[in-house]
This record gives C-alpha cells, sequence and structure tokens, in this order.
C-alpha cells in the first residue's frame, strides 16, 4: 500500500475511520472503507498582476523562502469564494500598496515549483490608479524595472511571463 503525501489525510474527516489508498479513477487517492468518502484534492490557485509602466515592470521582493530575496510579480494565493481577479488586486495591493485594475487576461500557468507552491498562476495585465508605491505584506521591497534590466527573478511562472513580455515588445 502506497504512503499518504504528507499533505492528505490519515483518518476520514467524516467518520474518523483511518483511511486506505485505493485505485480511483485510474489514481490512487485516500478512501474511507467505512462511509466511502474519497479525498480529491483541490489545486492551489494563485493571481498575479503585471503592471507596466513606461517599459518598466513592477516586481516585488521576497522575504520568505522558498526564493528568499528573489523578485517576482505581485501574487498571492486566490481564497476560496474569492474572484481570481479580486484576489491579484487585493495580492497587489498588500505588497506594494498600489491600487490596480485589471485590463486584461495575460496568462495562465500550470504546474508547481515546490510542495507549498500554486498548482495553476492566473495572471493578469493590470493599470495603476492610486496609492504610493510601498512594500508591504510578504514583501521588502517594490520596485519598477526596466524590462531589459532585471533582478534576479523569483519563480517560473514570473520568468515566462516576463520572457513572454519582452517577446512581445521586440515584437516577435
Amino acid at each position: 500500500m502506497s504512503r499518504l503525501p504528507d499533505k492528505e489525510y490519515n483518518y476520514c474527516p467524516r467518520c474518523a475511520t483511518k483511511l486506505e489508498i485505493k485505485l480511483i479513477n485510474g489514481r490512487e487517492r485516500a478512501w474511507c472503507p467505512q462511509c466511502d468518502w474519497v479525498h480529491y484534492e483541490d489545486p492551489k490557485v494563485a493571481a498575479a498582476v503585471l503592471v507596466l509602466q513606461d517599459d518598466m515592470v513592477l516586481l516585488t521582493r521576497r522575504i520568505f523562502d522558498p526564493h528568499q530575496g528573489a523578485w517576482t510579480l505581485p501574487a498571492g494565493f486566490v481564497d476560496a469564494f474569492e474572484d481570481p481577479q479580486a484576489a491579484a488586486i487585493r495580492e497587489c495591493r498588500e505588497e506594494t500598496n498600489l491600487t490596480v485594475i485589471i485590463t486584461s487576461l495575460w496568462d495562465v500557468i500550470g504546474g508547481r515549483e515546490h510542495a507549498r507552491g500554486a498548482d495553476m498562476v492566473i495572471v493578469y495585465q493590470a493599470e495603476v490608479v492610486g496609492g504610493e508605491l510601498k512594500a508591504g505584506d510578504d514583501a521588502d521591497m517594490a520596485a519598477f524595472f526596466p524590462i531589459h534590466n532585471l533582478p534576479p527573478l523569483a519563480f517560473r511562472a514570473t520568468q515566462i511571463v516576463l520572457e513572454k513580455l519582452i517577446k512581445k515588445l521586440s515584437g516577435n
């Protein structure tokens, strides 16, 4: 019998019976032999904003691992029942003190990079409509960088977004 991943249940949340591993729909899943409950792990979703001003991009510097000290787009997890656009706006305000409006969907990037990471990142293009740039929450710095002179970047999703932006700006 396979070991349950660390973040999964060991006991049924409905009846407290010890869970077993069972092949369900082609995947090994935690299953309760007493009440037939099955644990389907939900994906973690993050929302980010891509904010440009005069060929400069807004980035925040991380204060926590993974990638402490590296830079990323303003982003964070979408709470249950929260609209992803609202989450992106909230995260930008928390990390940069800037109020933004969403102007378009830029990209959706899949693939969890680390154990606590998102399974998908929804990236919106946004424009600043208020506030004064000041780092907060889990960022110790927030700044605009020239798109062709970027600091060390934290996550693959940020790298993908900025590579796509550079191609778009260069006409490729």
